[in-house]
């Protein structure tokens, strides 16, 4: 990871997610998916994205693995693992002994479109998780891993590996390392310009006054 990179995810972590997403639709870019709570851990997080897609059926072929135990040896403390398990089956995509591992490797967090479980034992580590759904049922007999560090589909997202992530409780968002520098830029523009805004109400101006024709055209990036 070069210093670019790991800079790009400090500005990240400074960034609340409904600010991103406004930078994206300013872009004319998608990635923003609603709907993926934060279910444990505290706090935003960000990373680039190391992916798991999960299915029915048998394992591609060779050495069996636990499903998350590949992605969680490829992943760091500037990674988010993203999971994949749309099968429509009532299964955990992760769990326990997954959340562990990733704690002590000091991963950022999970993001998962399909069902968490041990989402207590989570809680007790006190590490992010976002997903859509909880469950008790093991994935054993059910779904198994398909591939690691390849396209999934989050929401109505696809995610590659190595997509910059950023996460909190309005959003999940999943930026293309070709977009970052303009997303975080056009990003801080406007927490720029809303802190602005928020000292004026703070001094008294009115609020109509505020958040007129310059807050209409705040995603133009041309207030003129």
């Amino acid at each position: 990871m070069t210093n670019n990179d790991i800079d790009y995810l400090a500005r990240l972590r400074r960034l609340d997610c409904c600010a991103v997403s406004d930078a994206l639709d300013r872009l004319k870019l998608t990635g923003a998916v609603t709907g993926l709570p934060q279910q444990s851990g505290k706090g935003r997080i960000a990373g680039r994205a190391v992916t798991v897609r999960l299915g029915a059926g048998e394992p591609p072929p060779g050495p069996p693995r636990h499903l998350g135990t590949t992605a969680v040896e490829a992943a760091d403390a500037n990674s988010v693992i993203v999971v994949e398990q749309r099968t429509g089956l009532e299964a955990g995509c992760w769990g326990g002994l997954l959340t562990l591992g990733a704690k002590v490797r000091g991963v950022a967090g999970v993001v998962a479109d399909g069902p968490v479980r041990d989402i207590d034992e989570a809680r007790g580590y006190e590490f992010p998780i976002f997903t859509n759904k909880t469950t008790s049922f093991t994935a054993r007999g059910r779904v198994v891993e398909k591939a690691t560090n390849q396209p999934v589909s989050i929401g109505d997202v696809t995610v590659r590996p190595g997509d910059y992530v950023v996460a909190d409780n309005s959003a999940v968002i999943f930026i293309s390392p070709d977009d970052i520098a303009r997303v975080v830029e056009a990003a801080e523009e406007i927490v720029g310009r809303e802190a602005a805004m928020a000292k004026a109400i703070l001094s008294g101006t009115p609020i109509s006054e505020v958040m007129g024709g310059a807050y209409e055209h705040m995603l133009t990036g041309d207030l003129t």
